[in-house]
């Protein structure tokens, strides 16, 4: 997917929101964009870099620039966020694109945040924190993020995992209605709810047994709000190389919190849903060998919440 998403009104956001590397001589780029003008620029860019709309020739709608995050800042509702955010149609704040192109600052929500609700704006305050945390981790170990940052506790080695991507979940035809449909979101819109990104990884890495890197490298291509840090290190904290067990749902899970969109259209709803089981059977499932000691880590970094709980004991 190509992420076109600048509203035009300034430098930073035709660069940053196309997430393109402009190449030398860019500044002779067009930037006489209207507002209305969106369509221009698709054709404009098309022209420009053939080779990334022949990859990937869909055009995100969202919009990006100032402007544009700026609305989604005051749009922004903390209270709600904080009572509904685990739901897919809950109050989102999708800022996550426009900090990550550095449209807007995480300190700068944070402030706005806190100002203008207090207390009751800490549960978003936490999960921008969340994306400060994998930053520094990043500056520690740089492409370490790629690699597996303590043992797999799946009870299965890496060997055992395949290194491709599932052909037909790329080509949105596996059959299961809810990761066709994220998957089919990745590709046209670049932007997952947190819950669906985990979902999916777990599907992948547990269900189709193929490396947390190859998933990673899919998700980078297509979200607007992609970066290594984030995104790899919460792929292995789902594949368990950056938490103390891996992350697997049910289908009560997913159902409960998409309000059933998916399963009520599910040509597998009835039969052959994989996830459509207890929890435990789910587990004896996917998990069926005993699991490596989960304290063993690399360069002393261990998986986020399972740290700061650690140093909260210590304390």
């Amino acid at each position: 997917m190509l992420r076109i998403a600048a509203s035009h009104e300034d430098d930073t956001g035709l660069a940053s929101a196309t997430g393109l590397i402009m190449p030398d001589g860019s500044k002779g780029l067009r930037k006489d964009f209207s507002d209305t003008g969106r369509e221009d620029l698709v054709d404009y860019l098309a022209g420009e870099f053939p080779d990334v709309f022949g990859r990937s020739p869909e055009v995100s709608p969202i919009r990006g620039g100032r402007r544009a995050a700026e609305e989604r800042l005051a749009s922004a509702s903390p209270q709600s966020y904080a009572k509904t955010r685990n739901r897919l149609g809950g109050a989102v704040t999708m800022l996550s694109p426009y900090i990550r192109h550095g449209v807007v600052g995480a300190r700068e929500v944070r402030d706005y945040v806190l100002e203008k609700s207090g207390r009751t704006g800490e549960k978003l305050v936490q999960e921008i924190g969340w994306h400060d945390y994998f930053q520094r981790v990043y500056r520690r170990i740089g492409t370490g993020v790629w690699e597996d940052r303590e043992e797999w506790k799946t009870g299965l080695g890496p060997e055992e995992y395949a290194e491709a991507m599932p052909e037909d979940l790329l080509e949105e035809r596996t059959g299961l209605a809810c990761m066709d449909g994220f998957a089919r979101d990745l590709h046209e819109i670049g932007y997952l709810h947190n819950h669906a990104r985990l979902w999916t990884a777990a599907y992948v890495v547990h269900h189709r047994r193929v490396k947390w890197q190859a998933g990673a490298a899919w998700f980078l291509r297509h979200l607007l709000d992609g970066d290594p840090a984030s995104n790899n290190l919460s792929w292995q904290w789902v594949a368990s190389t950056f938490s103390s067990k891996p992350y697997f749902f049910d289908r009560g899970n997913l159902e409960r919190n998409t309000d059933g969109v998916y399963c009520r259209t599910c040509p597998l709803a009835r039969s052959g849903c994989p996830f459509d089981a207890p929890i435990e059977d789910l587990q004896e499932k996917l998990f069926p060998q005993p699991a490596p000691d989960p304290s063993r880590k690399k360069d002393g970094v261990r998986g986020g919440r399972e740290e700061r709980r650690r140093r909260r004991r210590r304390r």
